[in-house]
């Protein structure tokens, strides 16, 4: 059952009314068993139907026809376009589980992606990423962590991982003032740098409570938290560090300065676009289209028609929702 912690009020993808997932399971059956398969079809239901629907049609279909509906999407279609359609019947928190192995398999870590998914999954959520990932891949998603990256990159990635932020929506003054000063010695005030000191206090408070003791920070320091970071600290480390701060002033701005470096350029970086696309449309996909379009001056809606084509192109679409 999809959890009321992946669902939020500005998603472009909603339940669809009048709902039925034997007759759906049915279309989707005689779209892909046809000849040729009837890829329109199976786009209008898949994303048309929210996670939780989608859910249940995989259930009927599995009943009805004794196969898995993502066996059957991966054996007919390819690319891309399988990828996406795929991702679509796949429950959020096994999403974002599958995501974060992917990042971490094979030779070379991708860093940014480990980094956009701890930075911007909730608490609750990362609790439910975490037991999708040991149910899958039968190891803990902390000793993958540990085994892919290391020192202070490593320590922040599992204190995220471990889904410990407070997520009250409280802001104690006293306390941004006390953290904004540890900050302050931690690294301005300091030859060398604490970083344990920062790893605790972005990785554990609020991002309400973030935004109020990056304010107190620069009546101390005269600095943005920013500047101090990247004058500070390097690598990963400093990526990660530098992806809180942003998230905690707005994650749609984050997510959409993503899908612009993910549409930007000589290639499509797929993996990134599907991941956003998919695991946003039913929480924020409505803001980040906000803030793409006043971050590049035109919209997400024509930044995919211009780079991407086909069926592919089509399901990005019809998540995306509409032109800006």
């Amino acid at each position: 059952k999809v959890c009321k912690f992946w669902v939020g009020h500005r998603g472009t993808v909603r339940d669809y009314p009048g709902f039925s997932p034997s007759v759906d399971a049915e279309a989707i059956r005689k779209a892909i068993r046809g000849i040729g398969t009837d890829e329109k079809t199976l786009i209008s239901i898949l994303t048309e139907r929210s996670n939780a629907q989608r859910q249940l049609i995989v259930k009927e279909y599995q009943a009805a026809y004794e196969k898995k509906l993502k066996d059957d999407l991966k054996s007919d279609l390819s690319g891309h376009f399988e990828h996406l359609m795929v991702a679509l019947v796949t429950p959020p928190a096994v999403f974002d589980a599958k995501q974060l192995k992917k990042s971490m398999k094979g030779a070379g870590t991708d860093e940014d992606a480990l980094i956009e998914i701890l930075t911007t999954r909730t608490s609750r959520q990362m609790k439910e990423i975490s037991q999708a990932y040991y149910t899958v891949y039968k190891k803990s998603l902390g000793d993958d962590i540990s085994s892919e990256t290391s020192g202070d990159f490593r320590k922040a990635l599992l204190t995220l991982a471990d889904g410990r932020r407070d997520e009250s929506l409280k802001v104690d003054e006293q306390l941004a003032k006390k953290d904004a000063q540890i900050l302050y010695n931690a690294g301005e005030k300091k030859w060398g740098t604490d970083e344990d000191k920062f790893t605790e206090i972005l990785c554990l408070r609020s991002f309400p409570q973030l935004k109020r003791t990056f304010d107190e920070y620069r009546n101390i320091s005269q600095k943005d938290i920013e500047d101090s970071i990247k004058g500070e600290l390097s690598g990963h480390f400093e990526d990660l560090l530098l992806a809180i701060v942003h998230c905690a002033r707005n994650i749609p701005a984050f997510l959409a300065e993503r899908l612009h470096r993910a549409l930007k350029g000589a290639g499509t970086d797929e993996f990134t676009l599907n991941r956003i696309m998919v695991s946003r449309s039913e929480i924020d996909l409505l803001d980040i289209r906000a803030e793409f379009k006043k971050r590049c001056g035109y919209s997400l809606y024509s930044a995919i028609k211009s780079d991407t084509s086909g069926d592919y192109e089509a399901t990005l679409l019809k998540l995306c929702g509409g032109d800006d």
